[in-house]
């Protein structure tokens, strides 16, 4: 089982490539061949040779960011029949926050993966002016979100 995590991260915190290599690692740790990429290092052609892709960005103005949004467009023409995949984003706590994960899991279905499991959302805080930080938990709920990914994927 090959997994492609690719991700954006925009903020000077890099908090969802820290998510990336969260979940990243912990597939490793669970004997899952993962390679997590920003999406500006994946050559398109390149996804076809993986079983599944877990994309991450973070929600900005109510949905994902543009860089991420133009990567999945970039792969439609692509044969990803019988390949699975699930998104993931970061994002601010609130009542009107959007959500990134919600756009790109339907980008990803658009494409013919199938999703093996609901979407992850993670929670982060302004810690100062230009840093941010996650909220308490939400370290826990990556490394869980990948765990159960692995059982999903090897199950």
């Amino acid at each position: 089982m090959k997994v492609l995590i690719v991700y954006d991260s925009v903020s000077p915190s890099k908090m969802t490539k820290s998510v990336a290599q969260t979940i990243g690692e912990t597939l490793k740790e669970r004997g899952i061949e993962a390679d997590t990429r920003h999406y500006e290092e994946v050559e398109k052609s390149a996804v076809l040779n993986f079983d599944c892709v877990i994309a991450g960005a973070p929600t900005m103005a109510f949905q994902m960011s543009k860089g991420m949004a133009q990567f999945l467009d970039d792969l439609k023409g692509m044969d990803f029949k019988g390949k699975r995949a699930a998104g993931f984003d970061t994002q601010m706590q609130t009542r009107i926050s959007g959500n990134a994960a919600k756009g790109i899991e339907k980008k990803l279905e658009d494409l013919g993966f199938a999703i093996f499991k609901p979407h992850l959302v993670v929670y982060v805080e302004r810690k100062t002016k230009d840093t941010w930080q996650f909220k308490d938990g939400e370290v826990e709920k990556i490394k869980n979100w990948a765990q159960e990914a692995t059982s999903a994927l090897t199950g």
